[in-house]
């Protein structure tokens, strides 16, 4: 699989990586055995890049990881965190006393001594704009309890702020056929900074797939049930903030754009691999069939100009209007 250099980091990492919000059970149940699966999988399909935070299971999705590590010492993999959402969300919250704590934890969960890339975990928007935080990110480098940190935003303004601090490694942002907005002036920023562009909520949890019809069900413990709307966390990160029923539709005609031989998810995938300046795409996987598939996308051959131009047209008439004027 290609590997892209992650911005200011000196290294590289797989241009399609591995989301593991769903090891920690916010997707539905998922077994240590079926975890370890899938991560095993990934790696043989060339996958280099595991994404996770502190918050995925209150630390089982670190805790599977690290167990996974310990058994591939030689692996190579990257692996990236967050912190900040153990506390309520007040920016008197982002001290360094608490990002010690925190990384520690983190640090204890993956049986490491220093965390490859820490990120800030959406933060209130203010503590983007904080000299402070970002005194204590330099001082977590300094510890050596981190190698490198970024941040995971909502909005493209706090994108566009973290990318103007110096020490900032990373920006991991929502980008898909339904999150434009991000192309206009966060991918080009970064790019021009050396800031490696992390996107997330690739598949607009799994509206891209081209699987669901209005009447599909989750389960109650899904994030797709309790917080289609916003009601436990930003709608945003659940189906990328479209309406349900609406991404339904557009998905039905984004499913219409994929090449011969690819699965709309792949062609999903290889869309956002194909945008200048994105260093990986992080997919979340619940079975080995679903990380080899999605691994399988950085092979496709480059999607057509015609097939890109019908995604921005898509995304114009049918979601633009929901969404641009939010993030």
């Amino acid at each position: 699989m290609e590997q892209r250099e992650f911005g200011r980091l000196g290294r590289k990492v797989s241009v399609v990586g591995l989301g593991t919000w769903q090891l920690g059970a916010d997707w539905g149940e998922v077994g240590e055995n079926d975890a370890l699966t899938v991560l095993d999988t990934a790696v043989e399909a060339g996958v280099t890049f595991f994404d996770t935070a502190d918050v995925y299971g209150d630390g089982r999705s670190e805790q599977f990881i690290g167990r996974y590590l310990r058994s591939r010492p030689d692996a190579g993999i990257f692996v990236a965190t967050k912190m900040g959402r153990r506390l309520p969300q007040l920016p008197e919250n982002y001290t360094l006393d608490n990002f010690r704590a925190w990384t520690d934890r983190s640090r204890a969960n993956l049986g490491v001594d220093t965390l490859d890339l820490v990120q800030l975990h959406c933060p209130p928007s203010s503590v983007h704009s904080s000299a402070a935080v970002f005194d204590a990110l330099d001082t977590l480098v300094a510890e050596e309890r981190v190698a490198a940190y970024g941040v995971s935003v909502e909005t493209c303004a706090e994108a566009l702020t973290a990318i103007a601090r110096p020490g900032t490694a990373s920006v991991q942002i929502i980008l898909n056929p339904f999150r434009l907005k991000p192309l206009e002036e966060v991918v080009p920023a970064a790019r021009e900074a050396g800031v490696g562009i992390i996107a997330r909520v690739p598949l607009a949890s799994g509206l891209l797939s081209g699987k669901y019809t209005k009447d599909t069900v989750f389960a109650e413990n899904d994030h797709r049930t309790f917080n289609r709307h916003g009601e436990m966390f930003d709608q945003g990160e659940t189906f990328s903030g479209v309406g349900f029923e609406e991404g339904v539709e557009a998905a039905v005609e984004f499913a219409g754009l994929a090449p011969s031989g690819a699965t709309p998810a792949q062609a999903a995938l290889r869309w956002i691999v194909q945008q200048p300046g994105v260093t990986s795409v992080i997919p979340g996987a619940r079975s080995p069939e679903q990380a080899r598939a999605n691994a399988a996308a950085a092979g496709l051959p480059p999607l057509p100009g015609a097939a890109l131009e019908a995604v921005g047209e898509l995304y114009d008439r049918r979601i633009r209007a929901q969404v641009h004027h939010r993030w």
